[in-house]
């Protein structure tokens, strides 16, 4: 229809230019007369061809207008099916995330029972072997941690005035640990919202400083959900007061905790002012009551007026009602709380036990009553084709497509490819062009994660998060159909803070390492592989010791690779410190034409300065021809290149040839190549030599409690150069040497309570302190008389 309107509009439009053109034509006719006639028919053809050109490109503008308009933002939600707009209120993608230990993936399991997906609960670090759910790889089951992210998917069935409705959870465990900060970090990237998790005892933790700064970075809405709420010495409150005070967002609590410790029976809910407790076995049926025990009613009445005062700071609405000191009804509190939440202005807290099962099903209705859906917030992709200008993504599934990879994994099917759907749907056998080289792919299979088990199906719609099989592509990567020129913003990926060097013990085993390790670093951006240009090390770099050991034990488990690990070879340097002299003599006879060369001259510390090496003649009378003096410079270039002390490279040196001596048959380019590289070595003792090791510009960042314990850290280490304190937290920069930051990771999360940051960038080189250029000298001798005696 709208084709035949542009049609229609632009025959009309050409009609109207040429009756214009005519009376225009016939009244330049009478005011030129009869001498310019030839020009004025040609000015007609002319006049004619431009106006039918400028209606063409009018209608033609029109129609582009039309159907920009109609791929509008605006126009597709206006042309949203009511069941298509009920489809997307009921999804929500969140994640779990919280500090180590905090029981993320307890919460989780109890959210997939509780839901029906899975028959029956399995602990952490149970006894019947079995293990969690969503820690499906081995290692995480033998050391209680998770490693990677688990997607899954479940369906809440919750009753609001006595409607039942059906919720679609995608849900998301991370680890909590900050070497997997990765999985974190990919997580929140694609996600809607967010259940913080919180220990009742500790409270607010470094990780969950991460975790909200990462929360923060990707504005991903959260709840909070302060777990083991049995244990003894819980506090709620404090956690509560750590929100607002140490992660800077304003929260309140929703609820009250009944009993505590042991004899935790429930919670009571602030909003419709009810008790709500988990009875049955696992705490599947809940007990709901109007009647608020009389020891804590009081408490009740006082935080829900907190709750009420913390809204007014953060919504129009509650703050108005607020000052005309009307009491709000319970569904404006609750459509406070959802607005405030999806604006990332306020987190409601909420409390429990899931070991204990308490508390679980009322979290999960409020993440239906307060986190997004994937129509209330702004996905934004870059229109390359307008200077990568932002444009809103709509989650309507008649919409073209656009989809992002923000996960890799290794499958016996083939690479796994986790996407997320931003807008339009995803068909089986549908092809789709990446974005980062329009390369052109085909869907072979969709699935449903459920942990490592999957669920094929033939479309997923827009909002949605999946899995694609036959995928070639890069995390982070952006799909579209071909249609729309759009990509979208990848994640952060933090830098590497550790090294080793590794190689496989057999040699036969060169193929499988590399497999792995080519694997390893597609599925993870953080890990890292580089070969050392100097010590021809194989070197891998990641986010700490934890990190790395992991992938060293995947290794041996996976792919029968027993590999060796260490120190990575510094990279030092030698120099010279003085002016030495040398004459030295080549002279060999092996039967046939020998070797013979003379030099003469000194060595000396570069006189320009810097880092580079210089070599200069001063030969007079020809003692030693041109040919051969510049088989002395590639000599000393050698010679530079492999240091006498430690085998590193020399920097920063001067040869200077003043005379020499040649023999008629003897002498040779080799000769005096060789001559030249035995003199600098013979007289870089004479000349001072000394070993430079590299110092590294560190910048720490921690809590300003911390700064006694790393001031005690770095004074080992290195000097200080710049310390700025500010009102929570110090930055301090040093020169550190290398050497002596291997491991130095691990000592900063020791005394900073793992809230502690740093990156390393390499600054100069300095000398190395005597006792250790004295222990690299005899430790490089002992390397050289074991080569020898083999």
């Amino acid at each position: 229809m709208r084709v035949i309107r542009a049609v229609a509009t632009l025959h009309a439009g050409r009609g109207a230019a040429v009756r214009q053109v005519r009376s225009v034509s016939l009244g330049a006719c009478r005011w030129t007369g009869f001498q310019l006639e030839s020009r004025r028919l040609f000015s007609r053809s002319s006049y004619l061809r431009n106006a039918n050109m400028t209606a063409a490109e009018i209608a033609l503008k029109q129609a582009k207008d039309l159907a920009a308009s109609n791929q509008s933002p605006e126009a597709a939600i206006r042309r949203m099916s009511p069941a298509e707009a009920k489809r997307l209120a009921c999804v929500r993608n969140i994640g779990i995330a919280a500090h180590i230990d905090s029981g993320k993936t307890t919460v989780t399991e109890r959210i997939l029972f509780y839901t029906g997906r899975v028959k029956a609960i399995h602990e952490v670090r149970g006894r019947d072997g079995v293990g969690a759910k969503m820690d499906s790889m081995e290692l995480e089951r033998e050391r209680g941690i998770t490693i990677q992210s688990a997607a899954t998917f479940a369906d809440w069935k919750k009753k609001e005035k006595g409607v039942e409705e059906t919720y679609h959870i995608n849900l998301i465990d991370t680890p909590g640990h900050i070497d997997f900060t990765i999985e974190v970090e990919r997580a929140m990237r694609v996600l809607d919202g967010a259940v913080m998790v919180l220990c009742a005892v500790s409270g607010v933790q470094s990780q969950t400083i991460t975790v909200d700064r990462q929360m923060k970075r990707y504005n991903v809405p959260r709840i909070s959900f302060v777990n083991k709420m049995d244990r003894m010495g819980a506090n709620p409150w404090k956690a509560v007061e750590q929100i607002n005070t140490k992660l800077k967002i304003p929260a309140a609590a929703i609820q009250v905790p009944l009993g505590s410790e042991k004899e935790l029976e429930g919670v009571v809910d602030l909003i419709d002012m009810k008790c709500i407790r988990n009875d049955g076995q696992r705490g599947v049926n809940l007990k709901i009551s109007k009647e608020i025990p009389a020891e804590i009613k009081e408490l009740c009445e006082q935080k829900r007026q907190e709750l009420i005062e913390k809204l007014a700071d953060v919504d129009d609405e509650i703050a108005e009602m607020f000052l005309e000191e009307q009491t709000p009804t319970p569904e404006q509190i609750k459509a406070a709380i959802r607005r405030a939440t999806i604006a990332c202005k306020f987190t409601p807290v909420l409390m429990g036990s899931a070991i204990a099962d308490k508390g679980v099903q009322p979290m999960l209705d409020a993440v239906c009553d307060y986190l997004p859906n994937p129509n209330d917030t702004d996905n934004l992709a870059l229109d390359r084709s307008k200077g990568e200008q932002p444009v809103k993504l709509v989650p309507y599934n008649s919409l073209p497509f656009v989809g992002l990879a923000f996960k890799l994994e290794e499958n016996p099917y083939g690479q796994l490819t986790y996407m997320r759907v931003y807008q339009g749907s995803l068909k089986k056998g549908a092809y789709l062009y990446n974005a980062r080289g329009n390369k052109k792919v085909r869907i072979p299979r969709i699935v449903r994660m459920h942990s490592n088990e999957m669920e094929d199906v033939n479309e997923i719609g827009a909002g949605e998060i999946c899995a694609v099989f036959g995928v070639d592509c890069a995390s982070g990567d952006t799909f579209t159909d071909g249609g729309l020129p759009y990509s979208l913003s990848s994640m952060y990926v933090p830098d590497a803070v550790m090294s080793l060097s590794i190689k496989p013990k057999r040699s036969s085993d060169a193929d499988a390492f590399s497999k792995a390790m080519n694997r390893f670093m597609r599925e993870d951006p953080t890990f890292r592989l580089h070969v050392d240009e100097e010590s021809e090390e194989t070197i891998i770099s990641g986010m700490g010791e934890l990190h790395l050991e992991i992938y060293v034990e995947r290794l041996r488990r996976e792919y029968k690779v027993e590999c060796e690990t260490g120190q990575p070879r510094v990279s030092y340097r030698e120099t010279i410190t003085q002016k030495a002299e040398f004459d030295y003599l080549l002279k060999r006879q092996s039967g046939g034409p020998g070797d013979y060369a003379r030099v003469m001259g000194w060595i000396e510390p570069n006189p320009n300065g810097g880092e580079d090496n210089y070599f200069e003649s001063r030969v007079v009378g020809g003692t030693i021809p041109d040919k051969y003096v510049s088989a002395c410079q590639k000599g000393f270039q050698e010679a530079c290149i492999k240091g006498p002390l430690l085998g590193h490279k020399v920097i920063g040196s001067s040869m200077v040839i003043t005379d020499g001596a040649t023999h008629v048959t003897d002498s040779s380019d080799y000769a005096f190549n060789l001559a030249a590289q035995m003199a600098f070595g013979k007289a870089f003792d004479a000349a001072g030599g000394q070993v430079l090791e590299p110092l590294m510009k560190t910048t720490i960042s921690a809590p300003a409690e911390f700064q006694g314990n790393i001031l005690m850290l770095m004074n080992k280490r290195g000097t200080i150069v710049d310390t700025e304190v500010g009102a929570d937290e110090f930055t301090m920069v040093a020169d550190c040497s290398l050497n002596a930051m291997f491991g130095f990771s691990t000592h900063l999360r020791a005394a900073t309570q793992g809230k502690g940051e740093f990156s390393m960038e390499f600054s100069h080189y300095a000398p190395a302190p005597p006792h250790l250029q004295k222990e690299l000298v005899q430790k490089y001798q002992k390397e050289l008389e074991a080569k020898r005696t083999k």
